[in-house]
Parts: C-alpha cells; sequence; structure tokens
C-alpha cells in the first residue's frame, strides 16, 4: 500500500499526508484504538471522519476523494458572472462523460489506444490488464480535449491513466497494480457474461442504439458520420456504442445479427439496418412511422 499512499498524496497536494509506525507509537495507536495494520485513519478539524483497515486500495482511494471535496473547493472559485453560461455546456458534458464512464464493465481512459498506447503509465496499464486477462473498453483522451479536462474534475482525480469498474472510480495505475497484487481487483470485477447476452444487452441499452466508428462528436468513418447527421437532423433521440472499442463486440455483432456492416441502426431491439437502408427509410417516410410507433 506504501505506493497507493505516495500516489493519493501527490494527486492530493492540498491535503496533509503522515505516516506513523504503529509500534514506534503505542500511545497515538492507543487513542485511535488501531487493531491492524495498515490502518489508514482520515481526520477534519481533528476529528475521525474515516477509517480504512487492511490493504484496501480502493476503499482507501474512494474515501480519500470523498472526503478530499470540501478541503479543494475552498481554493477554487467560479466568478458569479459567467456562471449561468457555464452550466450548459458543463452538464452536457458531465451527461457525457457518465455516459463513458458506464459504457463498459470495465472501462480506461488511457493516452492513446490499447494497440498503441501513447505514454508508459498507460502502456504499463494494458499490459496488466491483459496479464490478468481482464476485457474492457478504452477511450483515446488524446483524442478529446474536453474529456481529458473535463474527466479530471467530474471525478475529482488529476492524471491518466483512469480506471473505472461498474461506473466507480478504482484509480490509476499505482492502485491497479496494488489491487492486483493484493487479489481485491480480480474480486470486483463483474462477472463475465457470454457474448451473446452482453450484445442484446447494448442492443436494448436504449429504444434507439447506433453502432458506429467513433463517437458522435467525432465520427471516425465517413458512413458513421452521414448516420449520426441523420439522426440529428430528425431529432431523434439515440444511445451509440463505438466499436472501435471494442473488437469482441465489433466481430461479435456482426455475427449475432448476421449483417457484416457498420453502422447499424436498432429500434427497440430489432435491427433496422445500415446507412442505406435508412436512408431509404427516410426518403419512403418509413423511418418515422417506425420511429414514432
Amino acid at each position: 500500500m506504501n505506493d497507493v499512499f505516495a500516489e493519493l498524496s501527490g494527486k492530493f497536494p492540498a491535503l496533509q499526508f503522515l505516516k506513523i509506525e504503529a509500534e514506534e507509537n503505542p500511545d497515538i495507536s492507543e487513542s485511535f484504538e488501531i487493531s491492524a495494520v495498515p490502518t489508514f485513519i482520515i481526520l477534519k478539524g481533528g476529528k475521525v471522519v474515516e477509517q480504512v483497515e487492511g490493504a484496501k486500495a480502493a476503499e482507501l482511494s474512494n474515501a480519500v476523494a470523498k472526503h478530499s471535496k470540501g478541503v479543494l473547493n475552498k481554493f477554487v472559485t467560479t466568478p458569479a458572472a459567467s456562471a449561468d453560461s457555464e452550466t450548459k455546456p458543463v452538464k452536457d458534458l458531465n451527461s457525457r462523460l457518465k455516459a463513458l464512464i458506464n459504457s463498459a464493465p470495465v472501462m480506461i481512459f488511457i493516452k492513446g489506444t490499447p494497440q498503441q498506447p501513447r505514454c508508459g503509465f498507460s502502456r504499463q496499464l494494458v499490459e496488466l490488464l491483459a496479464e490478468q486477462k481482464v476485457k474492457y473498453s478504452s477511450f483515446n483522451i488524446l483524442a478529446d480535449e474536453d474529456v481529458r479536462q473535463g474527466l479530471k474534475a467530474y471525478s475529482d482525480w488529476p492524471t491518466y491513466p483512469q480506471v473505472y469498474v461498474n461506473g466507480e472510480l478504482i484509480g490509476g495505475l499505482d492502485i491497479v497494480k496494488e489491487m492486483v497484487a493484493s487479489g481485491e481487483f480480480q474480486e470486483m470485477l463483474p462477472k463475465e457474461k457470454d457474448l451473446s447476452t452482453r450484445l442484446q444487452e447494448l442492443i436494448e441499452k436504449q429504444p434507439v442504439m447506433v453502432f458506429i466508428k467513433g463517437t458522435p462528436e467525432e465520427p471516425r468513418c465517413g458512413f458513421s458520420r452521414q448516420m449520426i447527421a441523420l439522426l440529428n437532423d430528425r431529432h431523434v433521440k439515440y444511445g451509440y456504442f463505438d466499436i472501435l472499442t471494442d473488437d469482441e463486440v465489433r466481430q461479435g455483432l456482426k455475427t449475432h445479427v448476421n449483417w457484416p456492416t457498420f453502422p447499424m441502426l436498432f429500434y427497440k431491439g430489432e435491427l433496422l439496418g445500415g446507412l442505406d437502408i435508412v436512408k431509404e427509410m427516410i426518403e419512403s417516410g418509413e423511418f418515422d412511422q417506425v420511429i414514432t410507433a
């Protein structure tokens, strides 16, 4: 846990981190009723607000992040004049960040891609997850500066890579390393579903679901861009999945619905088709009838 403690102290410079040897300071140990080592105590105003016993990296990082917010907010001021104008963009970004974080059971935010990491820490994380045979989706923060900066504030975690499990921040590389070594990481991973079940759940995630290359904000191919433009022009509310983040979904979905190309558009769990079919449905008026049915 020494690496985790060091990482947290670096990430939260507004907090004071102290390390005390329990056996060398029996009076202090007794006053805090220390019964196991390591024990981590969080104090506010001289009072204990939380105590974490044992090598529980995720629990410790979450506790520090939670109790740091009130402290950090004292050092951050926002001009009142600009508050109203910034509210909507911040809400929109936060909604997008929440959707990204929850887009896969295990989600990592890295510099580059799993195939081509763009920094040593991201590379180490990808290698570690590969060794543990963890299935995950990823987001390249170098491709989107809004996400890169916004996620730091959203999750109150200032560095990358970041790892999320079931929508909850686990931490960075050092914390994941510690959790893997202790076995805690494997225990918290969601039980793996068979591919068919996972694909069907993705298809039915929203009434209208589109599977594209990239994101609606940054499509990664012309066909995906055209599909998003058509949906936006008709003011259709939809969910999406970026197939470039998960090759298992990318290949498996083709077989699952017997459709060989992307993008794919689904309505209430049923495949409507690709770009050409959607264009034809719009021209004939059938699209509006189906979507509003």
